[in-house]
């Protein structure tokens, strides 16, 4: 997917644990998995919104756009 989740990114940075994070941010350790394994796909605003907050930062720390490699 070229969409790169960063989240574990900034969580370092922070020395912030997920369950820390998790619970901050309203949401479960598991569903911040998904989202840090690329496996989600789809985030709400809001939960963008209170993860920046959370982390403060903007939601270009936490999102990347990666081009695909195209098997040759």
């Amino acid at each position: 997917m070229p969409i790169v989740v960063r989240i574990d990114v900034e969580l370092a940075k922070r020395k912030m644990s997920v369950g820390e994070f998790a619970e901050r941010v309203g949401l479960t350790p598991a569903n911040v998995a998904v989202l840090k394994n690329g496996r989600a796909k789809a985030v709400r605003f809001s939960t963008l919104e209170a993860m920046c907050r959370v982390l403060d930062c903007q939601p270009g720390d936490l999102l990347e756009w990666v081009e695909e490699q195209e098997n040759r």
